[in-house]
């Protein structure tokens, strides 16, 4: 039992690492249960998630969360191309020595997720794919403003609602001032900055004109229309990067997809309800074991 997770936080737990492939891969551990590992989205480190949404995941699981090679604390090249990504998740995996887990990714590390889970599907319970989208072509596109928002090198308040949030709501504005506090509310363990510049490179280098998510062969969409890895779809009424309705989709496609919908909410649903995103994460898992 690893009792360093056990009597942590996500403001508290330390920075660790492992070493794998010839780099290092920086992670945190907390919480206690069956193993969460969560792959972060574009421009994101560890300090990018929700203190609140990560405290009330590790009430029934051992959360984990991790910078890609290159990026925050990791070293290595970066790179957000999906299989690399995947290959940061298979071996930050084994090299903790984890068994089955369920994987969570939240935008383009819901890319991340979906792969590790096709690519290595005994290592896999469950897949969390939180406001991102499936594999291959879209059925309705992003809207410009969140890309001309998102390669800008700095991110102000107003950026975060339109990245994140739903401007046009007072509500989601006042969940994403509540948001953006707790994770500002970190100030002993902390991450490293990585310029933004490396980032946005690192994506530009590995996007695909014709889709953010390329299937070409169709191998990642054939794989979940026949997986029994039950697959939990989060997403905002008004995600303007991935758009639910990508997910409505596949609703009769894929046999053990869900696809859960946060009214007057953008980019990041776990960010605006982190509670009943939480609860439902908790009893989706609970209650949809993957076969034995």
């Amino acid at each position: 039992m690893d009792t360093l997770s056990i009597n942590h936080t996500a403001l508290t737990a330390p920075n660790r690492t492992v070493e794998v492939g010839g780099r290092s891969l920086a992670y945190r551990r907390f919480g206690h249960g069956p193993d969460l590992v969560l792959c972060v989205r574009f421009r994101g480190t560890m300090d990018s998630w929700d203190p609140l949404f990560l405290d009330l995941l590790a009430r029934d699981f051992t959360v984990t969360v991790f910078d890609y090679s290159g990026l925050g604390l990791s070293t290595g090249t970066p790179s957000y191309a999906k299989q690399d990504m995947a290959k940061d998740v298979d071996d930050l995996v084994t090299g903790l020595g984890l068994g089955r887990v369920v994987i969570a990714g939240w935008s383009l590390g819901g890319f991340a997720a979906q792969v590790f889970a096709a690519l290595h599907p005994t290592k896999v319970s469950h897949v969390l794919a939180i406001g991102t989208m499936p594999p291959g072509l879209m059925v309705k596109p992003q809207e410009p403003l969140f890309l001309q928002t998102a390669f800008k090198p700095d991110y102000g308040m107003e950026e975060e609602y339109i990245l994140f949030f739903e401007p046009d709501s007072a509500r989601s504005r006042a969940a994403g001032d509540a948001s953006v506090a707790r994770i500002a509310a970190r100030s002993t363990v902390v991450d490293a900055v990585t310029p933004p510049g490396v980032m946005i490179q690192s994506v530009i280098a590995s996007s695909d004109p014709t889709t953010p998510f390329p299937d070409p062969d169709g191998a990642y969409q054939a794989f979940y229309r026949s997986t029994d890895i039950p697959v939990l779809a989060l997403s905002g009424d008004h995600d303007i990067m991935f758009p639910v309705e990508n997910w409505y989709a596949m609703n009769d496609l894929w046999p053990t997809l869900f696809v859960a919908t946060w009214p007057e909410c953008g980019h990041g649903p776990q960010h605006q309800y982190p509670e009943l995103s939480a609860d439902l994460i908790a009893s989706f898992v609970k209650n949809n074991p993957r076969p034995a």
